[in-house]
């Protein structure tokens, strides 16, 4: 990213953009770690407005009907496959579990320090960084 680009994420839920091919919409997904055991599904995605790139994707798992829901927010680095009806991560759920607390109003006020505090607790590069190569993801438009 560079100086020119605010840094903001918003969901995609959020926009009147899509993915660019419908088929690509990992959205209601189930998400399954890096033992197959199921995460919970994809909620949302956060996308990068300034760059046409998906960065996170909201998982929620448990509760019932939306009611005591813990809401994780994984990179879009971490996916390794992506199926019709799932997606497989590289990380185990000990490993998103322990992940930072995903606060959406933090999220949105902290924007950069947030990220980053996602991006190292997983261990992936900055997307800023200099050194960033985006993941074979799809674009929205």
């Amino acid at each position: 990213m560079d100086a020119s680009s605010s840094g903001t994420l918003i969901k995609l839920s959020e926009t009147d953009e899509t993915v660019a091919d419908r088929a690509d919409d990992i959205r209601g997904r189930k998400v399954k770690d890096s033992a197959g055991e199921d995460l919970g599904k994809v909620k949302d995605l956060l996308i990068d407005q300034d760059e046409n790139r998906v960065r996170f994707m909201e998982v929620a798992s448990g509760g019932f009907l939306g009611i005591g829901q813990d809401t994780s927010l994984i990179p879009i680095d971490a996916i390794t496959a992506i199926a019709e009806d799932e997606v497989r991560i590289d990380q185990t759920r000990t490993e998103v579990a322990g992940a930072p607390a995903y606060d959406p109003d933090l999220v949105r006020e902290r924007q950069r320090d947030t990220y980053g505090e996602y991006l190292s607790y997983y261990g992936y590069p900055l997307w800023w960084g200099p050194d960033y190569a985006y993941p074979d993801y799809p674009l929205y438009r």
